[in-house]
């Protein structure tokens, strides 16, 4: 009778666990479909964006540059990637902190390939190296943050005994 009470007891507790991960899964699930709405109004307003640049930029010069379309690319990413950042909730973090180590891997490619370029005859060759190197030691420092980031938060879902 006694072990019966005790394995109840211990069936309810694991009940409760269950359902107390069920219920921050749920708000987990919803905190990543509040994200994905963000970015996907973040996005469409960061294409309307680029039209209108491209109108200006068509009406001045006749047709836009490269540069002006480019930098446009470029500024517009940096408001949203501030504002998916921002806005990730702390249990998405560690899939972030993943999807950032894979970017900077292909960082740290670009960069070995802009290191080991054959134009050392030019000045443009020099800026190459020097970029590339910057970006390979950069890009390095992140990864190994991520990894050790991602580590520490690992380790705290481990039990305190092991």
């Amino acid at each position: 009778m006694a072990e019966e009470a005790a394995t109840a007891g211990t069936v309810e507790e694991a009940a409760r666990d269950v359902a107390e991960a069920a219920e921050t899964l749920r708000q987990t699930a919803e905190a990543a479909e509040e994200t994905a709405k963000q970015l996907s109004a973040s996005s469409d307003h960061a294409l309307s964006m680029i039209d209108r640049i491209n109108d200006i930029s068509a009406a001045v010069a006749g047709g836009p540059s490269d540069f002006i379309y480019l930098l446009a690319i470029f500024i517009l990413a940096i408001f949203v990637g501030y504002y998916v950042v921002w806005s990730v909730t702390p249990a998405l973090h560690t899939p972030l902190m993943s999807v950032t180590n894979a970017i900077s891997s292909v960082v740290i490619v670009g960069a070995l390939i802009a290191v080991g370029a054959g134009v050392t005859a030019s000045g443009a060759g020099l800026w190459s190296k020097a970029f590339g190197f910057l970006a390979v030691t950069l890009a390095s420092v992140n990864i190994f943050g991520g990894f050790l980031v991602t580590q520490r938060m690992l380790g705290m879902y481990k039990k305190k005994g092991s």
